[in-house]
Parts: C-alpha cells; sequence; structure tokens
C-alpha cells in the first residue's frame, strides 16, 4: 500500500483536471479503493484502524453527474476512499433501482412515480445531474451497483419506504456484498426488523447518545455491528464520549448547514470533526471533505490495510 502522500497527490491532482463533459466515463481516474473481505474487515476497518472516511452523499453529484449514479460513484473515488451513501428504490416488477425521490421528475428525464414504471420501461429516461442537464446515463440496479462496488467502495444503503428489508438482504446476498454494506435505518424498531432477518449485516442507526444505544441493546440489536448516525448537527460532548466508551463509529451528516460553513468559514472545519472523535463524515461537498480527511490521516499518521491506490 503506498503512502498517503501519494493519495493526497492524486487526489490534489484530478482535482485540478476534473472533466466537464457529460458522456464518458471515469474509470480512468479512479484513484483509491477499499477492498474489504468479510463484514470482519469492515468492523477492523471501523473499529480498530479507525480511518477517517467521507461518505459522498448520493455520491456527491456535480455537474455532469447526476445523484445515485455509478459514474458519480467513480468520480467520488479520485478523491479519496470512499463511502458511498445511496437510496434504494423498487420498480412497478420488483426491480431494486438507486432512486431518491418516489417520482422520476427532479432527476430524470422522466416523469410519474418509479413505481408506476417496470425497469425495462425506465430505460427510455436519462438520468440528469442538479443543473437538470441530461446525461448519457441510466437509472442503475441496486445489483449494478454492489457489483461494480465490490473492491472499491463501501455502500451505506438508504432503503426507501416501500422497499421490503427481504428484496434488499437478497441483493446483498447473491452480491456477495455483506462486507461492503451498511443498511440505513431511521429508529430501533427498524434496526430490529432489518437485524431479525441479517443480523450479520452492518447497520446505521440514528442514535444521539446512551438512551438510544441502550434501546438498541434492549432489542436485540448486535450494537458491535452498529454505526451511530448522530446528525447533523455537531454532537455534544457527551454523546461524542459515550459512544468512543461503546466503540460504536460515528456518522455525523455534514449535508447542509455544516457543508456550508465549512465553504464559508474553511475546509479544515471538516478536520475539527475528526479532532473530536467523529470517524465519517456525510458530505455533498465530498471532494473538499476527502481532501481534509487525506491531510488529518497523514497528519496523524494513519493508514488502512484495506485502503489502496492505482
Amino acid at each position: 500500500m503506498k503512502k498517503i502522500t501519494s493519495l493526497l497527490f492524486i487526489a490534489l491532482a484530478f482535482a485540478s483536471c476534473e472533466k466537464k463533459t457529460t458522456t464518458k466515463s471515469t474509470t480512468s481516474v479512479v484513484g483509491y479503493t477499499i477492498k474489504l473481505n468479510s463484514t470482519a474487515d469492515l468492523e477492523t476497518l471501523l473499529k480498530v484502524e479507525k480511518y477517517p472516511l467521507i461518505s459522498a452523499h448520493r455520491g456527491g453529484d456535480a455537474a455532469g453527474y447526476p445523484e445515485n449514479c455509478v459514474e458519480t460513484f467513480e468520480r467520488a473515488t479520485a478523491f479519496g476512499p470512499s463511502i458511498i451513501e445511496t437510496d434504494i428504490a423498487m420498480t412497478k416488477d420488483s426491480v431494486l433501482v438507486l432512486m431518491h425521490d418516489d417520482t422520476l421528475d427532479r432527476t430524470t428525464t422522466g416523469k410519474g412515480y418509479v413505481s408506476d414504471y417496470t425497469y425495462a420501461e425506465l430505460q427510455q429516461f436519462y438520468l440528469e445531474d442538479y443543473k437538470k442537464t441530461k446525461t448519457t446515463y441510466k437509472i442503475p440496479t441496486l445489483d449494478a451497483a454492489l457489483e461494480w462496488g465490490k473492491g472499491r467502495v463501501v455502500y451505506t444503503l438508504d432503503v426507501k419506504r416501500g422497499v421490503p428489508y427481504e428484496k434488499v438482504i437478497e441483493s446483498i446476498r447473491n452480491n456477495k456484498a455483506e462486507a461492503y454494506s451498511i443498511v440505513i435505518t431511521y429508529n430501533a424498531d427498524q434496526a430490529r426488523a432489518f437485524h431479525k432477518q441479517a443480523g450479520d449485516i452492518w447497520l446505521s442507526v440514528s442514535a444521539n447518545g446512551k438512551e438510544d444505544i441502550q434501546r438498541l441493546k434492549q432489542y436485540k440489536v448486535n450494537t458491535n455491528k452498529v454505526v451511530a448516525f448522530v446528525g447533523v448537527t455537531e454532537p455534544t460532548p457527551a454523546t461524542i464520549s459515550y459512544m468512543q466508551q461503546q466503540n460504536i463509529p460515528m456518522i455525523l451528516g455534514t449535508i447542509g448547514n455544516l457543508d456550508k460553513s465549512a465553504k464559508t468559514n474553511g475546509d479544515a472545519l471538516y478536520q475539527s470533526y475528526f479532532e473530536k472523535g467523529i470517524q465519517i463524515l456525510s458530505a455533498d461537498r465530498n471532494k473538499e471533505a476527502s481532501e481534509q480527511a487525506l491531510q488529518y490521516a497523514k497528519k496523524h499518521n494513519l493508514t488502512s490495510q484495506f485502503i489502496q491506490t492505482k
């Protein structure tokens, strides 16, 4: 594994020549990979090595790169070792696809509810970026995303309303993606429901302190395989201290106000969250946040046996 200094150089070099076209694949600029072979590897990455990581929110869309698009995920890996947060919806014929909204209107050339179309019918539409610029990219299936992600990224999978956990578990199993999949749940009830069906798969659970974690334990959720999403505002020192005592990794959502604050006051703000004990930042500004994560890792001589650069 090359040193972090080499990784940082690649990220900065890519930042200076980021592509503008909406038609070319980003495969040639993949700089970082996270290669995990088991859920034990994921545990080592998150709880032993404690390497600072950025979760690219919906892949980190930019001009020419739509959200929830595999090509956008590839772009994210050029900036740093990446967790990819993505959303799972279901078509009329029960195919799992990547889509945040209930409808196609905001992010594609189509209109109407995703659930009103079969997967084959969705192929007539193209993904659009945040400027509503049409790209050549199509709506991907969860299977395609999981297949691409093996040996490249870690996923946090946001299961949208109406999507059965059984279908998500089936896709994870079929793609042997347990090692690099974390399923997002928003409360203890959801965590319990998923855990009963697949106790070996890691969960992200919204948790702000001791009470939330104790409830998970009461529900027999294995908190050794839990990442705590501590919200979109900086958690209290008490929350951070408790999670550290429990050795539960934390995700802070910088999406929204905290990203705006970093843009206004300086990107070093991202490093301040790592300094306070947060390990994962879920950011819309994943390029800038990744640069800060690499700098933090270099400053503190942090490495990971699972992270490589091409």
